[in-house]
């Protein structure tokens, strides 16, 4: 069973992370491209889709931890430091993701789509701090990748 566990764990790492990781990348480049052109169509369809992508994967995403725990669990791992830490970490790219990421892409594509009477220097800050807070949610994610793979101090033989 360990071995069923683990396999849909990473295979949803993979097809559910990854997409959510690329697509909240291609979002502060799109925003630029949309802010740029207003008129351009494409640019905004080009950014609720990936918008789209990333709350969708992100739900689905919740497999990731769930098989986790069912992995960690029939491998008697659950109190190992790397686990604990990777947990720790993947609960703080979830909340990057939740609370800063899908809010900010948002609220970007609700300011592209609207008028334009805003600011663009504020148009242009809410890319930057979008793009710094998806390479957050990249980095945790790495992190949590490389603590799976060397899991320093297992016995596990996994």
């Amino acid at each position: 069973m360990t071995k069923l566990f683990l396999s849909v764990h990473v295979l949803a790492a993979i097809l559910a992370v990854g997409p959510v990781a690329v697509a909240a990348s291609m979002f502060p480049p799109a925003l630029r491209r949309a802010q740029a052109d207003r008129d351009d169509v494409a640019a905004l369809a080009t950014l609720r889709t990936l918008h789209r992508i990333c709350r969708v994967y992100a739900a689905i995403g919740v497999v990731v931890p769930v098989f986790g725990f069912a992995t960690a669990s029939s491998l008697h791992v659950l109190g190992d430091a790397w686990l604990i830490t990777s947990i720790v970490l993947t609960a703080a790219a979830a909340a990057v993701l939740a609370l800063l990421v899908l809010p900010s892409q948002q609220a970007a594509l609700d300011g592209v789509s609207a008028p334009a009477t805003g600011d663009v220097a504020v148009g242009r800050r809410v890319g930057s701090r979008l793009a710094m807070c998806t390479g957050v949610f990249n980095l945790l994610w790495a992190v949590v990748t490389v603590l799976m793979i060397i899991r320093p101090g297992s016995t596990t033989g996994v």
